[in-house]
């Protein structure tokens, strides 16, 4: 077994808060963008790249785009599975998968783009500059989507 393959990412768990919540008694649309910022963020831990140790190193990853597709809605006190994984890479723009589960049940799906720069701006070369984190995103998405690097 291949360290990739003993690699799985678990699903990020967290509840809803009374705060997420609207006039109406479900969570405010926004609330699920910052989930998936949450997500993406124990996605990184997991992989074994804290996204503090990036900017440690002087790499920030901001978001390029974000979409959201809502399902169902979520009241306060759910309980929230999400799912990240990588939908695509090619060396410069990470796309990352969502799927956010209420008791099995698919309430929302999104997916975020986001590039790799260096504190003053400069695009960051994934494959030359930060190799590691390269193989395991690469060995990700070969692994559980069995696509290309472009996503294809």
């Amino acid at each position: 077994m291949t360290p990739m393959e003993a690699m799985r990412i678990k699903p990020y768990r967290r509840a809803v808060q009374y705060y997420e919540t609207d006039m109406m008694g479900i969570v405010h649309h926004a609330n699920y963008i910052r989930w998936m910022e949450e997500a993406r963020i124990d996605f990184l831990a997991q992989l074994g790249f804290p996204y503090a140790r990036m900017e440690a190193e002087g790499v920030l990853s901001p978001v390029r785009s974000v979409s959201c597709q809502y399902k169902k809605p979520c009241t306060f006190g759910d309980e929230i599975e999400i799912d990240a994984s990588v939908a695509a890479f090619n060396g410069v723009v990470l796309s990352i998968d969502y799927r956010m589960r209420r008791g099995g049940e698919v309430i929302c799906e999104g997916r975020s783009e986001h590039v790799f720069v260096r504190k003053g701006g400069d695009i960051v070369r994934v494959k030359r500059d930060m190799p590691d984190f390269c193989a395991a995103i690469e060995g990700l998405l070969g692994e559980e989507q069995g696509l290309s690097r472009d996503g294809r």
